[in-house]
């Protein structure tokens, strides 16, 4: 272990604080030793959360100067409590206090726990007890901490507890999948979920997963192989209380401090000399066997640390050097002692700042590593960390981060400074940012079709090779290509925000060359993004034809994999046209036209507008044949509903005047016709078709004082009349603009359009009297059920609509469409006090949470239809920048974004999502580009 000897003090910074106060690992008021001369070397140091550091010093400084530095970086007080340790030439874990790297580029120290307190609460900062929580997970993990399951299952239910909160059986057993606490943790899973407490900070499952630790006998204990004089193995450790002995994993002696008089080795042989006992059976000098001098004499140095550091008051004084002759080892421990830390803490005037568990950036590629100079300055070598620089170039706690790693939770409330010092502050570095989420996003959608699909129904001798071929060699060209321009994007990210080797300031901080280039690349895709609309069609000609691809094709729309109706993902790589375009022209808003990016940016936008011209006729017509696909899934008891020359125009529901009184129903509006259903029982939770009003000739006329029902009024067709009544004024009023304007597309076509419902004697009946349909009672109970207990349709945009009591435009889906959004997320629910971190997507009207970016499908979902969004009231006592409320009833969840942009993104697109207005026709929409 890599331990200081005469360690002076470090300015042991604490975040936030103003200026240093000169926290010393030994006393106060000293500044951090002068470091030998000679040349530089890089170290790299490996954190306790696996994160690896690399610090700068010289080649002939001892040991302390580089841990001295690691403190600093650290922000750690109780630093005494940690050494570093690393492997030699011989594969043993070495503790020293000089380090001679010959090879320092190829050599990683670990960062440890080296003293192990028999009591967690003499710990005097949060801190220090996170960094203990951190090794005894990895003590968990690699089999040092033996135990029984049940201590087993209860300490890891702590840490899952610290790291996605609350117990939720879905997430819970998701993140076991992906995280190994145990070595053999499969075993005990449903004893670890059954341990799952709820209601408890990150920083009370510390405290618990310590308590538990510190009771058992393997707490701490680092075996050491050797042999008693009949040549028995056994293997010994040192903790708090002396030297232990143990058979395997089972102590089977101990010798207190206070019966030992000497500790020595000689050649491979240890040896403790105890206090004379006349009750002790022991001999005086015991002797043990170890496999070298080499490991004889590390674990003699521990112990004599140990003892050091628990059993005495202050640290030993050194002996003075013999003139002439030297006899032994001149060894001693060096640093504050227990006694002297915890004194130290508890009497100091420092200002205690509350900390914050770890975090990760969102980065495009992981932290960035940061080389700590023994002088304190900073420099960057782009080999990622989760270090950032504060004011006057002070280095910000790498455990300090608004934004958590993958489930973990915010701590404290003063972390939003932290946080803005650690980012660009520049808007088009946001801006550039928002294209690498959805760029991420848009490459695991494009991964649907080109893996997931294909491997599932491509291998299936009924499906066609001809549609398999025409699908993989128009999707694969673009996917292909989107991976490297993924990358591209990364790196730049990465060289923008300082977590690479671009030191220039301004050749990096700008996006618009990289977006010209790939878009004059994307260019050359254009023919087989116009063969796009061509696979969607031969997908539903196959559908339609064969029975058992039509079910193949259903099965896939199951998997989890698949979170959106499939067709959807076909018409991806021509929404993400739209979304470039959009994302250019706020960066040619953003920079004046002096600025370097803009001319890239210019270009770049003339070129996207270019293909999206030149695509948009496809494009909607596809969107529209899209839709009219998704609702016949949605229903049943129709014919004909995908036609030539036929527009979805809104769903929606509405109340429906009849002899029973007002019933829902659910609405959907043609260009030509305007249908009425309830919700069936089918195995799909379809609707049943119970009317259908013919537009051609159909009047529209409000009456709510006639039949005294408030937002009602009245449709008058040529063979019926139907009374329909809105939940809110404002549904009415989109109901009633956009049924007048398809009553004006119908008048303007040649002739009324066919039935689209089945042709039935007892249909026809249905139409001509009007509203006198008949429902089951099966059918009236199951029109009543939550939504969240709907099948694989259930979480469809009619089913939600159908539940929340409201509707939806094609133009309202084509707006979702541009507004497309991903990124990480905190997020709180109303009754809990922590703030979990998720990847998360908004499309098709809901929100889409995932543990990170790499999943390939989401945990869970929120349909977005229904809610509003505001900022939280000051009585809700958030006091956390850049968060907003979702609230739909009794249901409130609260978000955090990481900076004012993308707050305002998502407010943007939520509100696209929460907020339907009475637009325009979809024919109209070549205004929007």
């Amino acid at each position: 272990m890599v331990e200081p000897a005469d360690r002076p003090s470090t300015a042991g910074q604490r975040l936030g604080a103003p200026e240093s106060f000169g926290v010393s690992t030994l006393e106060p008021g000293l500044r951090p030793p002068t470091q030998s001369p000679g040349r530089q070397v890089c170290i790299r140091v490996q954190m306790l959360d696996d994160t690896q550091e690399v610090f700068q010093i010289s080649q002939r400084s001892p040991g302390k100067v580089l841990f001295d530095l690691v403190c600093a970086h650290l922000n750690l007080t109780e630093g005494d409590y940690f050494g570093l340790e690393y492997q030699d030439h011989r594969k043993m874990m070495v503790r020293d206090t000089h380090i001679y790297c010959t090879r320092p580029k190829n050599t990683i120290l670990r960062f440890v726990v080296k003293f192990f307190p028999p009591d967690h609460t003499q710990l005097m900062e949060e801190l220090t007890r996170y960094l203990f929580a951190l090794q005894i997970k990895r003590d968990l993990a690699c089999g040092h901490l033996i135990c029984n399951d049940t201590s087993a299952a209860l300490m890891v239910s702590h840490i899952i507890q610290s790291e996605i909160g609350d117990f939720d059986e879905t997430q819970s057993w998701q993140h076991l999948l992906h995280n190994k606490y145990l070595p053999d943790q499969d075993a005990i899973r449903d004893k670890i979920t059954d341990c799952h407490r709820n209601g408890q900070t990150p920083a009370e499952s510390d405290y618990q997963l310590l308590e538990i630790a510190r009771r058992l006998e393997m707490y701490g204990v680092r075996l050491h192989p050797a042999k008693d004089r009949e040549g028995t193995k056994l293997s010994l450790s040192v903790a708090h209380t002396g030297v232990l002995v143990f058979q395997g994993y089972t102590k089977i002696n101990a010798f207190n401090w206070s019966k030992i008089r000497k500790l020595s080795f000689k050649r491979r042989r240890f040896l403790i000399k105890l206090r004379p006992d006349p009750t002790n059976a022991h001999h005086d000098t015991l002797e043990f066997a170890m496999s070298s001098r080499d490991c004889c004499k590390v674990f003699w140095k521990i112990c004599v640390e140990y003892h050091a550091f628990f059993r005495l008051f202050e640290e030993p004084k050194p002996k003075p050097k013999p003139i002439l002759f030297t006899r032994g080892s001149s060894f001693r421990f060096s640093g504050r002692t227990q006694k002297q830390i915890i004194d130290y803490v508890r009497d100091s005037e420092l200002k205690k700042v509350p900390f914050e568990s770890p975090a990760s950036e969102d980065s495009p590629l992981g932290s960035p590593h940061v080389v700590v100079n023994g002088n304190g300055s900073v420099n960057d070598l782009g080999m990622g960390s989760t270090g950032g620089l504060g004011p006057e170039g002070r280095q910000l706690s790498p455990l300090t981060s608004p934004l958590l790693t993958e489930a973990g939770y915010v701590r404290n409330d003063d972390e939003d400074e932290a946080r803005r010092k650690k980012f660009p502050t520049d808007k088009a570095y946001f801006i550039a940012k928002e294209l690498l989420t959805t760029e991420r996003t848009y490459l695991k959608d494009l991964q649907v079709v080109t893996e997931s699909f294909q491997s599932a129904v491509g291998k299936d001798e009924a499906f066609p090779d001809s549609v398999k071929n025409l699908i993989s060699a128009n999707y694969d060209p673009v996917y292909k290509f989107h991976q490297g321009f993924l990358k591209e994007v990364e790196q730049r990210l990465a060289q923008w925000s300082g977590r690479s080797n671009a030191h220039i300031k301004g050749d990096y901080q700008r996006i618009g060359d990289v977006l010209l280039k790939n878009i004059q690349g994307l260019r050359q895709l254009t023919v087989h993004l116009q063969k796009h609309s061509e696979c969607l069609v031969e997908l539903e000609r196959v559908c339609r034809t064969s029975r058992k691809v039509e079910t193949l094709c259903r099965e896939f729309e199951q998997q989890r994999v698949c979170y959106l109706p499939f067709n959807i993902f076909l018409l991806r790589p021509l929404h993400r046209l739209l979304h470039y375009k959009l994302i250019l022209e706020r960066l040619c808003k953003h920079y004046p036209p002096t600025h370097d990016d803009f001319r890239d940016c210019r270009a770049a936008l003339a070129d996207i507008s270019e293909m999206v011209l030149q695509l948009q006729g496809t494009m909607m017509k596809m969107e529209n044949f899209q839709k009219l696909l998704e609702l016949k899934k949605d229903l049943t008891g129709i014919d004909n509903l995908v036609i030539p020359g036929r527009e979805f125009i809104r769903l929606g529901c509405l109340s429906k005047l009849s002899g029973k009184g007002l019933q829902q129903r659910m609405f959907f509006l043609f260009s030509d016709s305007l249908i009425y259903t309830s919700r069936g029982m089918t195995p799909l939770n379809q609707f049943k078709v119970h009317g259908q009003l013919p537009l051609y000739g159909m009047t529209i006329r409000e009456s709510e004082e006639e039949w005294g029902v408030p937002h009602s009024f009245t449709l008058f067709g040529q063979r019926q009349s139907v009374v329909v009544a809105a939940s809110c004024a404002p549904e009415m009023e989109r109901w009633v603009e956009d049924i007048r304007m398809a009553i004006d597309l119908a008048e303007q076509s040649s002739s009324p359009n066919t039935d689209l419902l089945s042709t039935s004697p007892s249909d026809n009946k249905l139409i001509e009297d009007g509203g006198a349909e008949q429902e089951s009672e099966e059918e009236l109970c199951g029109s009543r059920s939550s939504l969240e207990r709907q099948g694989q349709r259930g979480n469809t945009t009619v089913h939600v609509c159908w539940h929340r009591n409201t509707s939806v435009s094609m133009v309202d889906f084509s707006v979702a469409v541009e507004n497309q959004l991903s990124g990480n997320l905190l997020r709180k629910f109303k009754n809990s006090n922590g703030w979990q971190k998720l990847w998360v997507v908004f499309t098709n009207f809901s929100l889409f949470f995932y543990k990170s970016h790499q999943d390939d499908y989401p945990l869970a979902s929120l349909p977005l239809l229904g809610y509003s969004v505001t900022v939280p009231l000051e009585s809700e006592n958030i006091h956390k920048d850049y968060v907003f409320k979702l609230h739909f009833k009794s249901h409130v969840y609260y978000f955090r974004s990481e900076s004012e942009y993308t707050f305002e993104r998502w407010m943007e697109v939520i509100r696209s999502a929460t907020c339907s207005a009475s637009r325009s026709l979809p024919s109209t929409r070549k205004d929007l580009y």
